[in-house]
């Protein structure tokens, strides 16, 4: 009976009042992961942060709306996700960031999407802007035949964009699937997949699958009760999330069959963008994280 219960109270549906009753305070959510990047054929240690916070958005420039520059008829909120990775390759370091902007409604349209990679060989920048079913595609490459390109991309209907996953699967403001379902569904791989793999962006199709039950894992922040998501890209790696079973549904661990695994160091909620004086590095902590060294 207590396992019934509680697949009950673990299978409602997260209202928009719960949402803001935990979003709205004016505050980000920073969370530290253990990082291991596969990148040219060895296994990489390095450092990962997610930064979760909420932002008024504007649909005509797709930026951040400041307070008073734009008719409320252009403006809605959007949950920010910056997806930061720093980890080394031999001499040189790899520092790669996706920013996600996902409104905050039913299904999580996308409004925005882009990345950036910095490393001693170069740097590349990639953006797609959804709009009416198409989305706008930007990229700018050192790599040779990779260099300045524009494109746009039919969205199907059950397009699932792999960016948008740590922010899907958290299952606020309602679930992508019921416990013990699966859905296949048409696929466009993360845009950082496409830039380590030296691919164009292309729809796929992978299967997505929750657990029926929730188990338990280990990892350095803590012992935590989790719902096990499994993506499997036709052709590809097969990617598991796992999020805690209840709020704030933070995703502990991520990782794929062929080698990329995250762990969960720490977690905080912080407004981040005011601690940038001398000293602020301490913060790092909460997120279990060291005051870094930094490369050249």
């Amino acid at each position: 009976m207590r396992k019934i219960l509680l697949l009950l109270i673990l299978s409602l549906p997260v209202s928009a009042d719960d949402f803001w009753a935990h979003w709205g305070d004016g505050k980000a959510e920073l969370n530290g992961y253990r990082l291991t990047q596969p990148r040219y054929g060895e296994q990489r240690a390095g450092t990962a942060v997610l930064v979760y916070v909420t932002e008024d958005f504007s649909d005509s420039l797709r930026v951040k709306a400041e307070l008073g520059r734009h008719p409320q008829t252009d403006v809605y909120p959007v949950l920010k996700l910056n997806a930061v990775r720093d980890f080394q390759t031999g001499i040189y370091d790899y520092n790669v960031m996706t920013s996600v902007f996902a409104r905050i409604a039913p299904g999580w349209p996308l409004a925005k999407l882009s990345f950036s990679s910095q490393e001693w060989c170069g740097h590349v920048w990639h953006q797609l802007l959804p709009r009416g079913g198409v989305a706008r595609e930007v990229r700018h490459s050192y790599f040779d035949g990779e260099a300045d390109a524009q494109a746009d991309l039919a969205i199907p209907a059950d397009g699932l964009f792999a960016d948008l996953l740590p922010i899907l699967v958290r299952g606020w403001r309602g679930e992508y699937l019921k416990p013990g379902d699966s859905r296949t569904v048409a696929y466009l791989p993360s845009l950082l997949s496409r830039r380590l793999d030296h691919k164009p962006l292309a729809w796929g199709q992978a299967t997505v699958q929750r657990a029926a039950d929730p188990s338990v894992v280990r990892v350095p922040a803590g012992r935590f009760e989790v719902v096990t998501w499994t993506v499997a890209e036709q052709g590809g790696p097969t990617t598991t999330f796992l999020v805690e079973s209840r709020p704030p549904f933070r995703l502990v661990r991520w990782s794929t069959d062929e080698g990329e695994d995250a762990a969960l160091l720490g977690s905080t909620r912080l407004p981040y963008w005011r601690l940038n004086t001398s000293g602020g590095e301490r913060y790092l902590k909460e997120m279990g994280l060291p005051v870094p060294v930094r490369t050249p």
